[in-house]
């Protein structure tokens, strides 16, 4: 047997072995591996309407309402319009390549030179930002179920975090179903609290 047989057979022998979630297909965290082809064949109207709600997350309206406030509308303005400006710049060579590659984030960054440690901050700074958001909207989610159906705080807390499990971990489809499932009742609502006013 030759050297190189010897190194292949040793390859062969320590190939890895990932946890049976990592295996899953059915679930959407592909951090660490490219994300399926499949992924780019949705139709405009799903991800119109996942982007939709996307852009009426309650802490957006409450976090630029603070800015505005605390700052002035014409500060506001200008700053906001700044970080759009840098955020756009940034995120359309983001996108071209995670859309054309079909990877993530976390493998654009080590891809472009910033090794693994790269990629291991940017997955931290990216959950970090994911941890607040989510609180943030749980936050507001159960006061408005406070609010609207009389369930204290505290259990309306814990609603909203048992309900984030499974958006979490089965991703854009699940969250793609769930949006064409209560976009009627938003809407709905919507209609009637500007008729109202």
């Amino acid at each position: 047997m030759t050297r190189s047989s010897e190194a292949v057979t040793k390859l062969q022998r320590s190939k890895r072995h990932y946890n049976s979630w990592v295996v899953n297909e059915t679930l959407e965290d592909y951090s660490l591996r490219y994300a399926p082809r499949s992924f780019r064949r949705w139709s405009e109207f799903t991800v119109a309407n996942t982007a939709l709600g996307g852009i009426s997350y309650l802490a957006d309206f409450a976090i630029g309402g603070s800015i505005a406030i605390s700052s002035g509308f014409t500060n506001s303005f200008w700053a906001i319009l700044v970080s759009a400006i840098i955020i756009f710049v940034t995120g359309v060579p983001i996108s071209y390549y995670a859309a054309r590659y079909n990877i993530d984030m976390d493998l654009l960054t080590r891809g472009a030179g910033f090794g693994y440690i790269g990629s291991t901050l940017t997955s931290v700074i990216y959950a970090s930002f994911c941890f607040i958001f989510f609180a943030l909207e749980g936050a507001i989610m159960a006061q408005a179920i406070e609010i609207y159906f009389g369930l204290p705080l505290v259990w309306g807390y814990l609603l909203c975090t048992v309900a984030i499990f499974p958006l979490v971990v089965f991703g854009m489809t699940l969250l793609a179903q769930m949006q064409v499932w209560t976009q009627p009742i938003w809407l709905s609502r919507t209609a009637q609290i500007n008729q109202g006013m």
